[in-house]
């Protein structure tokens, strides 16, 4: 069965014919012509438009040796039902996530060893500190926040992250345009070049963080980022003493989508970066192929905040290991009403001024 071909218009989107008396194509809504030579080679990278290809192998982690999980435990929230590694020692604690009690399940096992960790290198003093700091010129925060009684909600946790590694082969389309502005003694012109840009090469990444923790918020967690895998060490359970360790319930094989999601957006954003010279740049076709996928399984050291004001959690977290400190603060409304009629009240007498001294002027 023979298929009609038809072309856009770059300029307009409409149907082009060939035009016999020009011996070009024309857009009949637009008038905008093409030379056959020009169209010829849009059409044979238009044949290069394919889906994205972003499959990964993954192999992360290995399995437990029985004597190494001999002094860790589980500990199982039941208010937000999440799984927190601790050693033999740790008698009691509550949920870093939600604040609750937790209680001790038994003996951790059933679960992949993670190929590294990076020991934290921040203590608690020093989360405490990021934390006033954080606090230090808020204006619209409650004053109950500032009381000390509230920092001593501080645990350290180490966070299970699945990094994965890839090679990337992109090639991507943009349509582009240059603009030209001039005058004569009657009428002002603008002329508006129509450009096809393309981009092709390839990218390698390395160990691109996806959070595998449910109970932990993924854009929390990006906050925080990055970690310097340069002190990252072969793992070993002695790393976990004096901390608490989160069970990861979110696999290598269901964090393979916010990957690609993050890998296809640094291909896309390192190859604009390249694109320069013109009035506009819009991306019209982006296929991104994967090769060489893999993923290793890694904890990351982490202080969190859990704390709450009236009835609503507010979660914080610090990277320990960098100390950069990220959450989101609560909002005192009888403040925020003051400096919103305040503001009102300034910008009002600012309208009156300039109204005034129009007056004068005119």
């Amino acid at each position: 069965m023979s298929k009609l071909m038809e072309y856009k218009c770059p300029c307009c989107g409409g149907a082009i014919e060939f035009d016999s008396s020009i011996q070009k194509m024309k857009c009949p809504y637009c008038d905008s012509e093409f030379e056959m030579e020009a169209l010829k080679a849009y059409d044979e990278e238009l044949k290069k438009d394919t889906d994205d290809k972003m499959e990964w192998q993954n192999s992360p982690g290995v399995e437990w040796h029985i004597d190494e999980t001999t002094g860790l435990r589980v500990y199982i929230c039941k208010s937000c039902g999440g799984e927190i590694i601790g050693d033999e020692n740790t008698a009691a604690t509550s949920c870093p996530y939600c604040d609750n009690p937790v209680v001790l399940s038994g003996q951790f096992s059933g679960t992949l060893k993670p190929d590294y960790v990076i020991p934290f290198k921040l203590d608690k003093n020093a989360a405490k500190e990021a934390f006033k700091k954080h606090l230090e010129g808020k204006r619209l925060l409650p004053k109950v926040f500032k009381d000390e009684n509230h920092i001593d909600e501080i645990k350290g946790i180490y966070v299970p992250f699945w990094l994965f590694d890839a090679d990337v082969d992109a090639y991507i389309r943009y349509a582009a345009t240059k603009v030209r502005n001039w005058s004569d003694s009657k009428y002002d012109y603008t002329e508006t070049s129509y450009y096809s840009v393309i981009r092709g090469g390839n990218i390698g990444f390395e160990r691109v963080p996806v959070d595998g923790s449910s109970q932990m918020p993924d854009d929390l967690m990006e906050s925080v980022e990055p970690f310097d895998f340069k002190d990252a060490v072969d793992f070993q359970t002695a790393y976990l003493s004096g901390y608490l360790a989160d069970k990861y319930d979110v696999t290598a094989e269901q964090s393979i989508e916010r990957a690609n999601s993050r890998v296809k957006f640094s291909t896309e954003e390192a190859f604009m970066a390249t694109v320069s010279g013109y009035a506009t740049v819009t991306p019209e076709n982006s296929n991104i192929n994967l090769q060489n996928g893999d993923a290793k399984y890694a904890l990351y050291p982490v202080w969190i905040l859990n704390t709450t004001w009236n009835n609503q959690k507010f979660l914080f977290a610090m990277n320990g290991q960098t100390g950069k400190f990220v959450g989101n603060l609560p909002l005192d409304k009888a403040a925020y009403k003051r400096w919103l009629l305040s503001l009102t009240a300034i910008l009002s007498v600012a309208a009156f001024g300039l109204l005034y001294l129009f007056w004068l002027l005119f």
